[in-house]
């Protein structure tokens, strides 16, 4: 995941379903809101974070175990606001930082983890 996509994937019996779940605020939005005010747009920017992050816990909020990965900073920051939340005390979340992956290697990171967590 980073700051304007995440893709959902989830494991079951050897086959993974995946989803994307996608950030509204776009560099073109950023760009557009900085014209008008950088206040305006940081403000937008957070109200837009907001959201996507509250979209990715609406999506795993009835997984038993989590892992949350990828190049920036985005995923220290969603796990933050999860633990603030009550209703993801009981799920395990790990965070590993992990480089920018094509589809297929997030496949093999996720398979090669929770494999070996069994």
């Amino acid at each position: 995941m980073d700051h304007s996509s995440a893709r959902l994937m989830e494991l079951t019996n050897n086959l993974i379903i995946t989803s994307i779940v996608t950030s509204e605020f776009t560099h073109e939005e950023k760009e557009h809101s900085l014209r008008r005010s950088e206040s305006l747009m940081h403000h937008k920017e957070q109200h837009q974070q907001s959201g996507y992050y509250k979209k990715i816990g609406n999506a795993i909020k009835d997984c038993n175990e989590v892992l949350l990965f990828g190049p920036t900073t985005a995923k220290d920051e969603l796990l933050n606001l999860l633990k603030a939340d009550r209703h993801f005390l009981n799920i395990k979340i790990e965070v590993k930082h992990a480089d920018k992956m094509t589809e297929k290697q997030q496949h093999a990171f996720v398979e090669k983890y929770f494999h070996a967590q069994q």
